[in-house]
């Protein structure tokens, strides 16, 4: 029996990472960052869809925690989660990010649980 192909079934599969294309997904997502305006944010939600990878958020994530020390010129710190909050797991990298951002002209303010929060209306 031939089953019809849905919506969610894709030729691209980049949850895969034996896919060939992961590299092109990594130099995309890269490319995407170094765009974002000094002073602007963008979600990896943004990013994943300015890609053409919607619904790839957290490989978008992925990509940015791999970074090395030879993508110094990607500024990483210029995207937060979709509530606009700072989302990292290393120890001090938060705080590191919220300074960067705060050094371009980002704001914060107080969350929904008093954490900080970027408004992301005006830093879009």
């Amino acid at each position: 029996m031939r089953r019809n192909r849905s919506d969610h079934d894709s030729d691209d599969n980049t949850n895969d990472d034996t896919n060939d294309d992961t590299l092109g997904f990594r130099d995309r997502v890269l490319a995407a960052v170094r765009a974002i305006p000094r002073g602007s944010v963008a979600t990896y939600g943004q990013i994943a869809d300015l890609i053409g990878n919607p619904g790839a958020a957290r490989q978008v994530g992925m990509v940015l925690r791999g970074i090395t020390d030879d993508d110094t010129d990607v500024p990483w710190q210029r995207v937060i989660n979709a509530k606009g909050g700072i989302s990292t797991y290393k120890v001090g990298a938060g705080e590191l990010q919220r300074a960067l951002l705060e050094a371009e002209g980002v704001t914060f303010g107080g969350g929904e649980r008093g954490e900080a929060r970027c408004d992301l209306s005006r830093s879009r």
